[in-house]
């Protein structure tokens, strides 16, 4: 019997593989397929785009913040795999209170990401299986030879919003900020909690007492133009999710009088690289730091 611990802290106990299993989060019906358990995938969200050829076969049960809950039980799942983020927990419990297995993952850094496709491999008993023995060494190795890399240049100032209206970015705890970090750039953000209310956020009123917001999520702060340029970030990315930046959004940073503008560093990039945890990183990673790469030196424009 295998005993595993979710990231609620909930004990999960599994005599057998899963067979019937609907993913609610995207990074992990890419996992479950790479890890070659795809033929246990009965249901998937919307937003569940790749493999391709293995979602187009799946029925959809909704989005990540709007399931259908009663579709995914008449898909009658031994497992549900879900993330603490990307799915309200309302809606976790709900699934829960009518008898079905939740798995809820919750990695804010990279390593934590690779740790969880390990752990699925093993709940899918196939860790021991060569393709998957090289999948999780490939994402180990990827993530020590970028900590490794670590300290012996200088890292590329960066700024890397997920959202334009309101102007969103991210705090140094996140899984995006992890992964900005062993790319080689310096998440200009970093120390930035979102504060509340709106207009304290954005430096209108005096923020909220701590006591009075507990339990909030302060990792995803709104954050206003003149804090960007005053940040002198020398490198702007702009991920194509989970907001779609578009070539009119760069063009507004490129006008803005900052490093990154200045030095023709301001890039849009895939946003499943910064952001799908799990199998993807595997790849995503050493990417990544190519491109922060790119855009090291006095000009690159």
């Amino acid at each position: 019997m295998l005993k595993i611990l979710d990231d609620r802290q909930r004990e999960h106990l599994f005599g057998s593989a899963p067979r019937r299993v609907v993913s609610l989060v995207p990074s992990d019906t890419l996992t479950v397929a790479e890890l070659g358990c795809q033929g246990a995938l009965v249901g998937r969200t919307d937003y569940c785009e790749l493999p391709e050829e293995v979602v187009a076969k799946l029925p959809s049960v909704g989005g990540t913040k709007n399931p259908k809950i009663d579709a995914i039980c008449d898909l009658s799942p031994d497992l549900v795999i879900a993330n603490q983020e990307e799915n309200t927990r309302s809606d976790l419990d709900k699934l829960i209170q009518r008898g079905i297995r939740v798995y809820v993952a919750f990695p804010k850094r990279v390593a934590d990401g690779v740790a969880h496709m390990a752990r699925l491999a093993r709940i899918f008993h196939v860790a021991s299986e060569p393709r998957v023995r090289v999948l999780c060494k490939q994402a180990y190795d990827a993530v020590r030879e970028a900590e490794a890399a670590l300290g012996k240049r200088p890292p590329v100032r960066t700024f890397c919003p997920i959202w334009m209206k309101p102007l969103m970015t991210i705090h140094g705890t996140t899984f995006i900020s992890d992964m900005l970090t062993l790319a080689g750039a310096d998440n200009v953000f970093a120390d930035r909690e979102r504060r509340y209310p709106l207009a304290a956020d954005l430096g209108r009123a005096e923020p909220m007492d701590p006591s009075l917001i507990e339990g909030r999520d302060i990792r995803y702060p709104r954050v206003t133009m003149e804090e960007v340029v005053a940040r002198a970030p020398e490198l702007i990315l702009l991920p194509d999710e989970p907001h779609p930046f578009s070539e009119e959004d760069a063009d507004v940073f490129r006008a803005t009088p900052t490093p990154a503008a200045q030095r023709g560093a301001v890039v849009r990039t895939g946003g499943k690289d910064l952001c799908w945890y799990g199998a993807r990183s595997a790849t995503a990673l050493p990417k990544l730091r190519t491109l922060v790469d790119m855009y090291r030196g006095e000009r690159v424009a």
